[in-house]
């Protein structure tokens, strides 16, 4: 009965997200944009509400967080009450103060990671497939060697390897995920530098980075813009895995990976608190699959 009760009640939450973000956004928004939100469907209106909170906890942190990041306040494991409205963990820091820091280290570092991901892998598949010929063969096969590798597996050799700083952590996992983009824009690029247009670009006297830049770059743009976002979730989760493992961000940052191992004990005693990071992980990740199915739905011109 109470599963049922808390189903319903996160429906209600979810339409209700969804509804007043909807309207939110097409009040907002300016008049060319005004039927875009109109139409869009309540689960990338609640996706959209979702990530936007997010944002603005990352930016407002010091603000939210009721405490310091790395302070230790009292006791360990204490319980759901003030000043700790959500409890301490096995430290004595305050659960809700590391949660909100969470947002903009876990976050923050994912975002920077699938950026410089997506733009290595989109700019080398795209030159790939325009250039052609060995170089083309070169990368594609360097590349179908990388992702023989199982992505964790190999990202857990290259950070013991060369260590498990920040900057390590975003460039081997950028360096994993690029592959992906790679094999994607390769095959987009290679659908479009075919067309009649390309060859009267070419014939123009157009050189290579303004075909790419003028011509093929705004084609592709769409499943791209897609993957950007399905390449940051995947991210998103490796990190939190990786830190999870103990080998991603370092304590004593608040990362929300770490926050689940670290006070995992407490679910032998039917304390929820380990979930809450773990929740945080799984509602931005939906919340983006939401959005990029919307826009891969516009993309494809389907009405239904």
């Amino acid at each position: 009965m109470t599963v049922l009760i808390a189903l319903l009640v996160g429906l209600a939450l979810f339409f209700a997200t969804g509804l007043a973000a909807r309207v939110a956004l097409q009040a907002g928004a300016p008049a060319p944009l005004k039927p875009l939100f109109r139409d869009m469907p309540l689960t990338a209106a609640f996706g959209l509400a979702v990530i936007l909170f997010y944002i603005l906890v990352a930016i407002l942190a010091p603000v939210l967080a009721p405490f310091s990041e790395h302070e230790v306040l009292g006791g360990q494991y204490l319980p759901w009450e003030a000043p700790h409205y959500l409890g301490t963990d096995k430290l004595g820091r305050d659960m809700l103060t590391r949660l909100i820091y969470g947002a903009r280290n876990t976050v923050g570092i994912a975002f920077a990671t699938t950026v410089l991901a997506f733009v290595v892998g989109s700019i080398l598949g795209i030159w790939a497939a325009v250039t052609g010929g060995w170089i083309d063969q070169a990368l594609s096969r360097f590349v179908d060697a990388l992702m023989a590798i199982p992505a964790l597996i190999l990202s857990l050799l290259l950070l013991t390897i060369f260590g498990t700083s920040v900057l390590t952590l975003i460039l081997v996992i950028a360096a994993v995920d690029a592959t992906r983009v790679y094999r994607l824009a390769r095959s987009v690029a290679q659908g479009i530098v075919v067309m009649d247009y390309i060859e009267a670009a070419r014939l123009r006297g157009e050189g290579m980075w303004r075909l790419i830049r003028r011509e093929i770059l705004p084609n592709a743009m769409a499943p791209l813009v897609a993957e950007f976002g399905l390449r940051f979730c995947f991210v998103f989760l490796a990190i939190s895995a990786l830190s999870f493992l103990g080998l991603g961000i370092k304590p004593p940052t608040a990362d929300w990976g770490s926050m689940v191992r670290e006070n995992a004990t407490l679910i032998t005693f039917g304390d929820i608190t380990p979930l809450l990071p773990a929740g945080a992980i799984a509602l931005l990740t939906v919340a983006v699959n939401f959005v990029v199915d919307w826009q891969l739905h516009r993309a494809s011109g389907l009405k239904e």
